[in-house]
């Protein structure tokens, strides 16, 4: 019954990792992105104030995140997550913000994107004890 517990734990505490890694991308999204559609006729200095500001609350998510997950994930594994959240964030964010159509493209980089991570995720010598 010890591993269930210990099975319960890694798995709460990498979805609590993940969440966090949500969260932060899509703060991170807007912060890159989102003066693209809001700002377009401010002045710059007024996008990097705005994005530098929701860049700060990315990083409140962000550093929290890496944090927990590093002690289930390695570094590569943990990058491929954020990478893999960054492109599902990126998609619904392009789509349902921008009103960038989704093309075949995305799909094909969605498939590269988990071809990634079932190489870095089956590496059995990756995984922290």
């Amino acid at each position: 019954m010890l591993w269930c517990q210990e099975l319960k734990t890694t798995t709460f505490t990498m979805v609590k990792a993940a969440t966090l890694l949500l969260i932060s991308n899509i703060f991170m999204t807007f912060a890159w992105y989102g003066h693209l559609k809001d700002l377009k006729s401010a002045p710059v200095w007024t996008a990097i104030i705005l994005s530098w500001l929701i860049a700060f609350f990315e990083y409140c998510f962000q550093v929290p995140a890496n944090r927990i997950g590093s002690q289930y994930l390695s570094l590569p594994q943990l990058k491929v997550l954020q990478e893999i959240i960054t492109m599902l964030v990126f998609a619904g964010f392009s789509t349902a913000y921008m009103k960038v159509p989704v093309t075949r493209n995305y799909f094909f980089a969605a498939m590269l994107l988990a071809g990634a991570a079932y190489l870095i995720f089956s590496d059995r010598s990756q995984l922290r004890n």
